[in-house]
């Protein structure tokens, strides 16, 4: 029977994710209370692999599986024979021997589709340059939290394509909610994304506008202009200087939106500091809820829910 990876929001269908979703309520309300079915799984290992830097990704992997009744190792680059050029494929059969999940943070997303083609047990995809599924796990869970179904929302992501927008086209195909993408050209959705979009039918627009994507939204999103790894920083925050989240693009979003942002923050570049330590602001409930969201994702992938 094949492991049950976390790469990709989609490649889950609907049923999975709301299951995901609706447990992770269920387990917040819980908190540490939450019930083991299987009282096996308290000698579960998760290994944790962080070719990139890390706070929220660390801390709430680590208690989520801690809350579990599982134990954790973490291990770096330096850490590993795959800094010195062990194969992602040797590396992925030794770890499936030793624990029964891994998780992994890295730049190349190549590296989790390997890794998940090789282990035996279940592959999480904690972060890579494609995308940020569990990160959209949490964001939905928050805004489910705040306002109503995700189903029946209008979200706008406001900067570039990277890979968290990208999960968010994701989520937007497989829970079916509206999702403007409030973009420059120059940082768009490539073709492949866009071809992807038209294939499954998602209510996706790309509106070059930042304030008109903003307009009546329930939820308005965004992170760093430069990420780790971009050696284009001085162009990306010149081109994108006029997509800041500011009360003025705040202002023509519903009365009662919401703002997120995975964290960290650049107050003063990507979003103003009113914004994101303003009353509209959830970024900090939408931190925790990493926790709850990847403690039911490792969950589904043990399949205790």
């Amino acid at each position: 029977m094949s492991p049950r990876h976390f790469i990709d929001i989609d490649q889950l269908d609907h049923t999975d994710l709301r299951n995901i979703i609706d447990s992770a309520k269920k387990m917040k309300q819980q908190g540490r209370n939450f019930p083991r079915p299987d009282e096996r799984r308290i000698h579960d290992t998760l290994i944790m692999i962080f070719e990139k830097a890390s706070t929220r990704t660390r801390v709430s992997f680590d208690v989520a599986m801690r809350q579990l009744g599982g134990q954790t190792i973490v291990l770096n680059s330096n850490d590993m024979q795959l800094g010195r050029g062990e194969t992602v494929s040797d590396t992925a059969q030794v770890l499936s021997r030793y624990a029964e999940l891994i998780m992994m943070r890295t730049t190349s997303h190549d590296s989790i589709l390997e890794l998940a083609r090789h282990a035996t047990i279940p592959v999480v995809n904690g972060l890579s340059n494609l995308s940020h599924p569990c990160q959209i796990m949490a964001d939905i869970l928050t805004f489910e939290e705040k306002k109503f179904s995700i189903e029946k929302a209008k979200v706008a992501w406001i900067g570039d394509v990277n890979n968290v927008a990208k999960s968010w086209v994701h989520a937007a195909a497989r829970f079916g909610f509206d999702l403007r993408l409030g973009c420059p050209r120059e940082y768009g959705p490539s073709n492949e994304l866009t071809d992807w979009i038209k294939r499954e039918n998602a209510s996706v627009a790309w509106i070059e506008d930042p304030r008109q994507a903003a307009e009546d939204v329930d939820c308005v999103v965004t992170d760093v202009f430069v990420s780790m790894g971009d050696s284009d920083a001085d162009r990306r925050n010149k081109v994108l200087a006029n997509y800041i989240v500011d009360a003025d693009l705040m202002a023509n979003a519903d009365s009662d939106a919401i703002f997120m942002h995975c964290l960290p923050a650049q107050r003063g570049s990507e979003v103003a500091a009113d914004v994101i330590d303003g009353p509209q602001s959830v970024v900090f409930d939408e931190a925790e809820n990493r926790l709850h969201a990847q403690k039911s994702i490792l969950a589904w992938c043990l399949e205790m829910i």
